[in-house]
This record gives structure tokens, C-alpha cells and sequence, in this order.
């Protein structure tokens, strides 16, 4: 018979298994892109002045930078990232920042932030990068025309995401060192977009940035969806006075991941407890019957309740 340490180390290994498992097989052969060179931004990253002539002046030169890094890319050889940069460099998209380099950063404006009295801050999760930043964009697009006149959608690409099958995407380090980055941000937003009310929308492993940077956040509500966990056991412990919102789609992956947080040698694996569960304290919300990637579909439940939320209304209960 097994020794009870014995017992113990091969009850955490396969925990810690069944989580690797659990957030990797769903979406096998996702990769990281391979390494792009990319010029350094010419723009600084803090935010310009709200006044619709800074904004277009910032929106201008952003797309100067995107379209020399697709130059770059074009000269390695890598049509894909030099074809996904054009896209983005079209002069109706509106960056506000963007780094080329590795899998690239950026963030985006979608509507008109100069007049905007309600913005959404998207923060994405594991996967997310330049080649594949049309998905993000399509979920904002969305959101905004469900939120309406004198609204904007900021998609912030602010951080280095990882590769969706790894052991980073079910550890935090990836969000501790995101979240600094992520706090800065939105200090910047508040100083020149004081009186709107800010609304942080982290859909999967962004969940876990937002978690971590969620202490002392002036923002009016942090919206947890499609979520593995946070890293923390309860909304206390956010250290936030956000109203802390979670819902899960009804065919989302993500509920099967083990609500388990394991310290390994080198390594700390798993998230916790699962935020739409009672004992986590969030509210929770109707997010339809979708899977992990549906949650900002055009007319779908769950993007309806979301701009609730981001509306200051009061969304659809899940049912029961």
C-alpha cells in the first residue's frame, strides 16, 4: 500500500494533470506565431488627451507604425502577419497604441471615446495575438453597437498572452506581470475620461489579469466570463469595490476545468474556485447556452447582458 506522502504527491500530479488537460486538449493545435521582427513603436504608450483632433492625430500615427511593421513582416517573409497588419492598418480602425514586436500588442478604440460616458475594457485571454486579433475585434464591433450611442469598446491587447496549450495559461505569471501594465492603463483612461463610467470585461485567462489587478481599480464593474477561476477563493479577496459579475456559457469547455489550485516545485497551477459558484460571491448572469468563444456574438444572450452591465442596468439572471 502506498505511503500516505506517497498517496498525496500522486494525488497533486494528477490534479495538476487533469488541469493542464482540461484547458489544452479543448483547443489543441493552437501555437504561438513564430517570432516576427517588428520595428519599435514610434508612438509612447500613454493616452492623449480625449478631444476628438488628439485622437485622430494618435489614431494616425498608430496606423503609421502597424503599417511599417507589416513592411518588416512582408521582408521576413511572413505573409500572414504582414496580411493581418494591413488589416489593421486601415484608416477607418482607430489604435491607440501598438507594439509589433513578438506576438504584438495593441489597443483599440471602437466607437468614439471623446464623447463616449460609458467604455468597455476588453481583456483577452490565452491565444490572443496580432495574427489572430480578428476575433477580438469582431466581439467588440458587437459590443459597441449594442451599447450605442456615446459608448466605446477598448480592446486591450496590453500584455504577452500564452500560447493556449501550455503550462502558462494555467499558471499566473503570465497575469501577475500583466497586470501592472493593465492598472496603468486604465489610471491613464480615468485621467482623461474622469466622469465616464468604466466597465473591465475579461473574458477567460483575462479573467485572471483583471483579478489581479482588480485592488483599489476605480472602475464601476469587473465582468468575469468564460473564466477558469481567478486565483483567488472569493470576490473579498479582489480587494475591489467593483461590483464583481461572472457567468458561463451553457457549452463553454471551461466548466470542466478542476476548480484546483496546485504549488508544484517551480510552479503554481490552477485557479481556484469557480467564479460563478455561490461560495465565490460574484453576481451572476444569464450567458446563454454557447461555448467559450460565443460570448460577444452579435444578438446572443450573454452580449445583451454585458451591455447591461456596462449600461449600469441590471442583467438577465441565469436560469435556474
Amino acid at each position: 500500500m502506498a505511503s500516505r506522502p506517497r498517496r498525496s504527491r500522486l494525488c497533486r500530479a494528477l490534479l495538476a494533470a487533469l488541469v493542464v488537460a482540461s484547458v489544452a486538449v479543448p483547443v489543441s493545435g493552437a501555437v504561438r506565431p513564430a517570432g516576427v521582427p517588428a520595428p519599435a513603436p514610434t508612438v509612447p504608450g500613454l493616452l492623449p488627451a480625449a478631444t476628438p483632433t488628439a485622437l485622430t492625430e494618435r489614431y494616425a500615427a498608430t496606423r503609421a507604425d502597424i503599417a511599417a511593421a507589416a513592411g518588416v513582416a512582408d521582408g521576413h517573409g511572413d505573409g500572414k502577419r504582414a496580411d493581418a497588419l494591413r488589416v489593421m492598418a486601415d484608416p477607418a480602425r482607430h489604435f491607440v497604441s501598438f507594439d509589433g514586436r513578438g506576438g504584438g500588442r495593441a489597443v483599440e478604440v471602437f466607437g468614439d471615446l471623446s464623447r463616449a460616458d460609458r467604455i468597455a475594457v476588453l481583456v483577452p485571454g490565452a491565444g490572443m495575438n496580432v495574427d489572430n486579433y480578428w476575433r477580438l475585434r469582431d466581439g467588440a464591433q458587437a459590443l459597441n453597437r449594442e451599447l450605442g450611442d456615446r459608448s466605446a469598446a477598448v480592446v486591450w491587447l496590453g500584455y504577452e498572452t500564452p500560447a493556449t496549450v501550455s503550462l502558462a495559461a494555467v499558471s499566473s505569471e503570465r497575469a501577475d506581470a500583466a497586470a501592472p501594465e493593465l492598472r496603468a492603463f486604465l489610471g491613464q483612461l480615468k485621467s482623461v475620461k474622469p466622469a465616464a463610467r468604466t466597465s473591465l470585461l475579461c473574458h477567460s485567462y483575462g479573467s485572471v489579469v483583471c483579478s489581479r489587478a482588480a485592488a483599489g481599480l476605480e472602475v464601476a464593474d469587473i465582468v468575469l466570463y468564460g473564466s477558469p477561476g481567478v486565483g483567488v477563493d472569493n470576490v473579498a479577496e479582489m480587494h475591489t469595490w467593483a461590483a464583481v459579475w461572472a457567468g458561463r456559457g451553457g457549452n463553454d469547455w471551461i466548466a470542466d476545468v478542476p476548480h484546483v489550485r496546485l504549488e508544484l516545485p517551480t510552479v503554481e497551477v490552477g485557479f481556484g474556485a469557480d467564479p460563478v459558484s455561490e461560495g465565490f460571491g460574484a453576481h451572476t448572469f444569464d450567458a446563454g447556452s454557447g461555448g467559450h468563444s460565443d460570448y460577444l456574438e452579435p444578438d446572443s444572450v450573454p452580449l445583451k447582458n454585458i451591455a447591461r452591465i456596462v449600461d449600469g442596468r441590471t442583467p438577465d439572471a441565469p436560469h435556474a
